[in-house]
């Protein structure tokens, strides 16, 4: 579900809503970090939803007033594992919490993203690390950054010698994403030299942005979960399609990103 916001303010120039933007993530990040530690528990499905729900409302409480602030025009992507493409003009995509249940686990591997999309491309993001600091930021033809570092992809051209990853089906998913991750990854341990599997996918996508692995690819999967990494990885230097070389788009049924040297390989591996 998604809802239009009314106009109050002046459009800031889109280098200067990235400014804002982090700003905006790295409070929401410090928000939750102060609720980080402690495993929490849950015996039932529903004491699950109420934890992560209080993780999203505690980050939403921030981001949201500040990025409407910002800009006001732009619609909101109410629910994050929405996927498809929006209507057109402006929207804002976020991800209050990426990776939530290893949050509530006392797991590392959670961030705070928040991305802009033009008439279905998206524009400007901001994904905050808040237990290293690290915020990683990408602009449209302005490249990626790592705290104001450039970032560039990895320059190998070997999949036998590359680190590749993916997500794992999310809960209730199809039973046929779930067969087809499951032979993806067979195929993968085949021809790369290691295969990682976790969650959040962003964090997979920054990794390839960063150059430190090779490719990650993904079966189905949400707007805020691809959006900001697909942003991050193409301004790094990648190569951004779905699973069989074909053009992204947020309606595909798969991604990849992979560095040049290794995407069609990468490809022809996912393809068997």
């Amino acid at each position: 579900m998604s809802e239009r916001l009314q106009s109050t303010d002046v459009p800031a120039s889109d280098a200067d809503l990235l400014g804002q933007t982090v700003i905006a993530v790295r409070a929401a990040g410090s928000a939750l970090r102060e609720r980080f530690g402690e495993v929490v528990r849950y015996r039932t499905r529903e004491e699950l939803m109420r934890a992560l729900a209080a993780n999203d409302d505690t980050a939403l409480d921030i981001l949201r007033p500040h990025l409407t602030r910002i800009r006001p025009d732009a619609g909101w992507v109410e629910e994050e594992l929405d996927g498809g493409a929006l209507p057109p003009g402006e929207w804002w995509v976020v991800d209050p919490a990426e990776g939530n249940v290893n949050h509530l686990r006392a797991l590392p591997e959670w961030a705070v993203t928040a991305t802009l999309v033009r008439n279905n491309q998206p524009v400007l993001t901001a994904v905050h690390l808040p237990l290293t600091g690290e915020t990683y930021t990408a602009l449209t033809g302005a490249g990626a950054h790592l705290d104001g570092r450039p970032l560039h992809v990895s320059r190998t051209t070997d999949l036998g010698l590359s680190i590749v990853a993916t997500s794992q089906a999310r809960p209730d998913e199809d039973e046929n994403v779930v067969r087809r991750v499951g032979s993806s990854i067979t195929a993968m341990l085949f021809d790369a030299l290691v295969v990682r599997t976790a969650v959040p996918a962003t964090l997979h996508l920054l990794n390839v942005a960063a150059g430190r692995i090779e490719a990650f690819w993904q079966f189905a999967g949400a707007r805020a979960d691809l959006l900001p990494g697909a942003l991050l990885v193409t301004e790094a230097g990648g190569q951004i399609s779905d699973t069989e070389g074909r053009p992204w788009t947020p309606q595909s049924g798969s991604l990849l990103a992979a560095a040049p040297g290794v995407h069609a390989a990468a490809v022809a591996t996912l393809s068997r």
